[in-house]
């Protein structure tokens, strides 16, 4: 059961993660997604972007704290550390 709310709340990160990404591209981008990504990759501020959609972990992060779900917040927050540890690999190579 541990494992189980563990990975739950791991994929929830990642979507808050993913869903983050998204709205910041579609709000504050003129281009269209494919086009932002692209020009991010190239012009090297991809994991900026990516840090800035990991914001979006703390709703799901608090609420599962809030409603007593401790090990689904682990869940976030590893999908936050993992997420913090690509970034730093994805710009060191």
């Amino acid at each position: 059961m541990i494992k189980q709310d563990l990975f739950t709340g791991f994929l929830t990160g990642i979507a808050a993660n993913i869903a983050g990404v998204l709205l910041y591209v579609s709000l504050l981008s003129e281009a269209g997604l494919d086009a932002t990504l692209q020009d991010a990759v190239a012009n090297g501020y991809l994991g900026k972007i990516i840090a800035l959609g990991a914001i979006l972990n703390f709703l799901p992060f608090f609420v599962f704290l809030k409603k007593k779900q401790n090990y689904h917040a682990r869940g976030v927050l590893l999908a936050t550390v993992i997420v913090a540890v690509a970034v730093a690999i994805y710009k060191f190579l």
